[in-house]
């Protein structure tokens, strides 16, 4: 059947594209270095688009169109795909401009076990609101299990399993592009990894991918990251590390290991990919310092547990274990708060300052008081700077990365966010190709769309050929670079000139339109 497809939709295209000599172009881009997406050199040429088409490559210096891009000293590409999204607040932030602006025209959702639900019900309703680039969701494992087993810290019964199973493949069926997974947090941490097989195979059968938060970037990732080979063998589903790192002092430089590992699996045959944000901090809730068992059954049963001494007493080691082993960086000024509901002027402040605005000298112990006071009172999203980058630079590096933001929808003023919410894609191609030299701009640009289009399933993005979707990003090669920074997020990126989304113009000569050009992309 998708052979039927592919060769039906490329009929239609050759057949659109052998009416080309004779069409007026709704927009011609001219003067452009273009790059394809596939990572080879850029070729001075023109596209011209029709609809949201990309009808002719090639010279367009006679060609009829309603509008002229002159891209004269501009890098032509395909639209950046950001293949590990936040979308959660799309239907506030519908128009996208947070990432638009930073040259995504697809992303995809639903990562790290958490995703929409019921799923099509959601896609529909997205689709009708309208959205400002393509979207694309995973099914995600801890949704599911939460649906069928709430916060239990228990193997499923074959009932529940096969409950899940049918929710998987229910989602599948409605559009997913696979399933997440995200070991590290609620109730995912509960599962074995025979579970975790049994519903990706659900997705496998279905044409799917697997992505995972693994179950630990610290001490254990060398365990978790071959727990996610054994499920990429076990389900016959290709897998994605995601937002790939080294959490912890004790674990800095030893991304070359972990690398090796996924080396290994693919020369053994398994497709193992990964994707990363090109920063050295990360972002979560502040719970992913307190141990997993403590707060099963949710946040009124961790308030019963800290009010039991010894529970408690054991609650705090874990915390403190995590600040000097783990997401702390053995340092309570690492921990920064980004959103806090309960006290918003902690926002953009650190743990350590917490400790002596309460008067209270900045230990590890203290901090760990602060943190299980942090959570009693609903919890907080905090950055945590972590990472050694070193191990940044040679994740980057490797062949199968693809570039991801790991970002929420943000509009200006929202909280403290994680830079990367407003930069990844900038940073990537001002910071590490142009400052650094740690990829070339072919690399960079492979990385973020022909890469990413082809690991996820999408045949008609991510390269710009005749018959493919323009989607299409146009930026300053000389001048790109994210503003956002870990004192001030709130700042959008510089050197994006144009960006089409499905043929219409999103950002304008570095206006940003305020279109809902996107589509809600559905796999099956």
């Amino acid at each position: 059947m998708n052979r039927q497809l592919l060769l039906f939709f490329s009929i239609i295209a050759l057949l659109v594209i052998s009416c080309a000599k004779d069409i007026t172009y709704d927009i011609v881009i001219i003067n452009g270095q273009v790059f394809d997406g596939n990572g080879g050199d850029a070729v001075s040429t023109d596209i011209g688009i029709k609809d949201d088409i990309i009808i002719k490559i090639g010279d367009l210096s006679k060609g009829k169109s309603n509008h002229i891009i002159d891209a004269k000293g501009l890098a032509v590409t395909p639209g950046f795909i950001d293949v590990h999204a936040h979308l959660e607040p799309i239907f506030e932030l519908s128009n996208c401009e947070s990432h638009v602006r930073q040259g995504v025209t697809t992303s995809l959702g639903g990562p790290d076990g958490s995703s929409p639900w019921p799923f099509g019900k959601y896609l529909d309703s997205l689709q009708q609101v309208g959205v400002g680039m393509n979207v694309a969701y995973l099914i995600g494992h801890n949704t599911v299990r939460r649906n069928i087993m709430n916060l239990d810290n228990r193997a499923p019964t074959d009932k529940e399993l096969e409950q899940m199973k049918a929710q998987i493949s229910q989602a599948m069926d409605e559009g997913a592009f696979g399933i997440s997974t995200g070991l590290k947090y609620l109730p995912g941490s509960f599962s074995e990894v025979d579970e975790v097989i049994e519903l990706s195979k659900e997705a496998s059968e279905k044409g799917g991918i697997y992505t995972s938060h693994l179950r630990d970037e610290g001490l254990g990732l060398f365990d978790a990251v071959n727990e996610a080979i054994v499920i990429s063998d076990k389900a016959d589903i290709p897998v994605v590390l995601t937002h790939h790192k080294v959490i912890g002092k004790p674990m800095w430089g030893r991304s070359l290991e972990s690398l090796a590992l996924v080396d290994s699996a693919r020369v053994a045959g398994l497709n193992i990919m990964v994707d990363q944000y090109p920063y050295n901090a990360s972002y979560t809730g502040i719970s992913v310092l307190i141990p997993g068992w403590a707060r099963a059954g949710g946040n009124k049963a961790f308030i019963d547990r800290v009010s039991n001494k010894k529970l408690r007493d054991s609650i705090k080691a874990g915390i403190v274990f995590n600040i000097l082993n783990d997401r702390g960086g053995d340092d309570l000024d690492r921990v920064q708060f980004a959103k806090v509901s309960w006290m918003p002027e902690l926002e953009g402040k650190t743990l350590k300052y917490w400790c002596e605005q309460n008067g209270l000298e900045p230990t590890v112990e203290n901090g760990a008081d602060l943190v299980i006071e942090a959570q009693v009172n609903g919890g907080a999203s905090c950055v945590f700077h972590a990472m050694d980058e070193r191990d940044v630079e040679n994740i980057l590096k490797h062949p199968q990365t693809m570039v991801a933001s790991d970002g929420r929808l943000v509009k200006p003023g929202d909280g403290h966010p994680h830079p990367r919410w407003y930069g990844t894609f900038p940073r990537v191609l001002g910071h590490y190709v142009r400052e650094k030299n740690v990829i070339t701009l072919s690399e960079g640009i492979y990385k973020m769309t022909a890469l990413p289009a082809k690991n996820i399933g999408l045949k008609d993005r991510g390269v710009l050929n005749e018959g493919m979707k323009a989607d299409v990003t146009i930026f300053n090669p000389e001048t790109i670079i994210d503003k956002a920074t870990f004192e001030k997020p709130h700042q959008y990126p510089e050197g994006i000139h144009y960006v089409l989304v499905n043929g219409q113009l999103a950002i304008d000569n570095k206006d940003f339109k305020n279109i809902k050009a996107g589509k809600v992309l559905r796999k099956n």
